[in-house]
């Protein structure tokens, strides 16, 4: 069991002929289950043509109709990665996830009320995120593969490097990820931390959660809440950018303290009352996780 996908989830790259498209669906495709998971391509001026043997759609409806896709990874140029992604959601892929960095907040705010407005049943991952693992069976996006191995933590991160980082801390104390979810650090995203707690909550092969947030906003807060009341499992988290000074936006466009909130400092405090335990030290987050266990 997993959470998102599996080694029988078939994939679709939008944006393929791009280099970085190219470059990770390559390195997704020779990771475990890979070869059998990416079985289309997307780019309306290559429609007919193929990556390296994956046939080039001029549209996502049509991929999943050939192929029969449930899920996209969106590489496509921040100016038109927002209508990328409402071209999974129209094709009611159960999953769009979306890798691209930069993309005009205004963009993201106008395909997010749509897809609430119109009840879309897509899940949405990103954007600028790192994707989603399963160990030992599927990649979707840009994660090192190696830092992996299967196992019962569930990791959950706004921030790329420290999912990374966890994921690697676990693996070298013998604890393999059920599987590792960065959310990514826009303002305006799909998935949230209480989101990827829920589907946790609810995968028998899950035993604990590792959760890693980031200054500003208040998602953090609303994970921890949900998790006092709904979480049977327990959850440990980390925080970064406890030293951003307020009005400074750190890395993320999402990063940033505004009118006294969102805080390193509030948003651990209210996680401890909630009884997550907390680090403020992220290369404990892997020895303190296993002292839940």
């Amino acid at each position: 069991m997993s959470i998102l996908i599996n080694k029988d989830t078939k994939v679709i790259t939008q944006g393929i002929t791009g280099k970085t498209g190219q470059f990770h669906t390559r390195t997704c495709r020779e990771y475990a289950n890979g070869r059998e998971a990416y079985v289309a391509g997307v780019n309306p001026k290559r429609a007919g043509e193929d990556f390296e043997g994956i046939p080039i759609f001029g549209n996502v409806r049509e991929a999943k109709e050939q192929t029969g896709a449930t899920v996209s990874v969106i590489y496509v140029p921040p100016a038109g990665a927002a209508a990328a992604i409402w071209e999974a959601v129209e094709a009611d892929l159960d999953l769009a996830i979306c890798i691209t960095e930069g993309i005009p907040v205004r963009d993201m705010m106008e395909v997010r009320d749509r897809m609430r407005r119109e009840n879309r049943k897509t899940l949405l991952l990103g954007p600028n995120c790192p994707g989603v693992i399963t160990p030992d069976e599927l990649k979707i996006g840009i994660m090192p593969g190696h830092i992996h191995r299967k196992g019962r933590i569930g990791v959950v991160s706004r921030s790329g490097t420290l999912t990374y980082e966890a994921v690697g801390q676990l693996t070298a104390l013998g604890l393999g990820q059920s599987s590792a979810v960065g959310i990514g650090g826009d303002p305006v995203n799909g998935l949230k931390h209480i989101d990827v707690l829920r589907l946790f909550n609810d995968d028998p092969d899950t035993d604990a959660v590792v959760m890693i947030g980031e200054i500003g906003g208040s998602d953090e807060e609303e994970a921890a809440e949900w998790a006092k009341a709904n979480m049977k499992k327990p959850v440990v988290g980390f925080i970064a950018g406890v030293t951003a000074p307020p009005g400074k936006r750190m890395g993320h466009a999402g990063a940033i303290i505004s009118g006294g909130k969102g805080t390193a400092d509030e948003k651990l405090a209210v996680m401890e009352a909630c009884g997550i335990k907390v680090t403020r030290n992220p290369s404990e987050m892997g020895r303190l996780l296993k002292s839940v266990l």
